[in-house]
């Protein structure tokens, strides 16, 4: 048996003239940086995402970057995030000579816990960054709600939640400026690296433009001091033909992980992902959680079946982050997270039986 954490095999045969058909064009159009393909796209999934604007840049991390940069925060300002993130909404913060201020998650949802949140405010808070983890989306309208009695910003990390919604509002149209990763293994995942920001704003919108290209809006004339953060072209082609069959993807993508609901809830030696009432999960992952993770993942492998951990070491005990002088036990819920989640197979493309075929050897394990 072997059964991969991930295959695009569901999805890239199936579009793979349609994707060679862009890049002739793209070849053929001698345009290779911020072209027609990238102002498609950038208009494509504004639309797709509901929202005024979307500015394609070179992946999630500078989005990131630079969504919090267009906000004009000063060095030392706090923003919000919580403890169990990725790295990378950590560095989109330390990068911009901000301050992170960590809040403790939901421990069934993974998101950051709103009613923590207000706790945590000084007088130096100045955003909020909740982070959509593995597809499922935070409690938004609490959120959004916390930052406007406060006067705070809210920027999304989105970078793993394509096609999720709460409240019937898409993730990424929520904040005032938002930011998304292209990464090949997203679910809708470029061919190399890319992002893209997201607002209702024109002038964070402007002023990210502005900052991907040096600083400049006129070749050679630099109103900003700047980055080359820029999408690239032959990414942003490919993306808006992926883009077409985003929905379709996700739809599998939730009817694979109903898939494992159905065949793991009366194990009682794990803990599913739990779905907000009013939230639809896009399922970027299928994180169950059990205090035997390493040796089920140790056993998953023998079988041929490829699992990973999202993630291993939670922002607080990095060595990037040594100098805070945190320790085992600063962030419990988090920690927890880190020892027990185990990610399984999913991708579009999965079969039912192979889902069977998963679950039978996870009870095999715990019987």
């Amino acid at each position: 048996m072997n059964i991969p954490f991930f295959s695009f095999e569901g999805m890239h045969p199936a579009i793979k003239g349609e994707m060679q058909e862009t890049f002739e064009k793209f070849y053929d159009s001698n345009w290779y940086v911020l072209g027609e393909f990238t102002k498609q796209f950038e208009q494509d999934f504004a639309k797709w995402s509901n929202v005024n604007h979307a500015v394609g840049v070179s992946n999630g991390l500078d989005g990131l970057i630079l969504a919090l940069r267009c906000l004009n925060l000063n060095k030392g300002d706090e923003v919000i995030v919580p403890s169990n993130t990725y790295i990378a909404s950590m560095l989109s913060i330390t990068h911009n000579g901000l301050t992170p201020v960590l809040v403790e998650p939901n421990r069934e949802t993974f998101n950051i816990d709103p009613d923590l949140i207000e706790e945590k405010i000084t007088e130096r808070t100045k955003a909020i960054m909740p982070v959509h983890l593995f597809g499922q989306p935070c409690e938004m309208d609490k959120i959004t709600g916390i930052a406007k009695k406060h006067n705070l910003y809210v920027v999304e990390d989105n970078a793993q939640a394509h096609g999720a919604h709460y409240d019937n509002k898409k993730t990424g149209s929520w904040g005032d400026v938002n930011a998304t990763s292209f990464y090949p293994g997203k679910n809708l995942g470029a061919l190399g690296e890319a992002g893209a920001v997201t607002t209702d704003n024109i002038d964070f919108a402007t002023k990210v433009k502005t900052l991907r290209n040096y600083g400049s809006n006129t070749k050679y004339y630099n109103e900003e001091s700047g980055f080359n953060m820029r999408i690239d072209e032959l990414q942003a082609g490919l993306l808006s033909v992926k883009l077409k069959y985003i929905e379709k993807w996700t739809r599998k993508r939730q009817e694979i992980a109903n898939w494992y609901f159905e065949s793991l809830k009366n194990l009682r030696e794990i803990e599913l992902p739990v779905i907000l009432p009013k939230a639809t999960h896009s399922f970027h992952l299928f994180v169950i959680k059990t205090k035997r993770r390493d040796e089920l993942k140790e056993y998953l492998a023998q079988k041929g079946i490829g699992t990973l951990i999202h993630y291993p070491v939670p922002p607080h005990l990095q060595e990037a982050y040594k100098k805070w002088g945190c320790t085992i036990g600063d962030f419990p819920i988090a920690e927890e997270l880190a020892d027990s989640s185990l990610s399984l197979p999913l991708w579009p493309g999965m079969t039912k039986s192979q889902t069977k075929q998963i679950t039978k050897i996870i009870s095999d394990f715990f019987a």
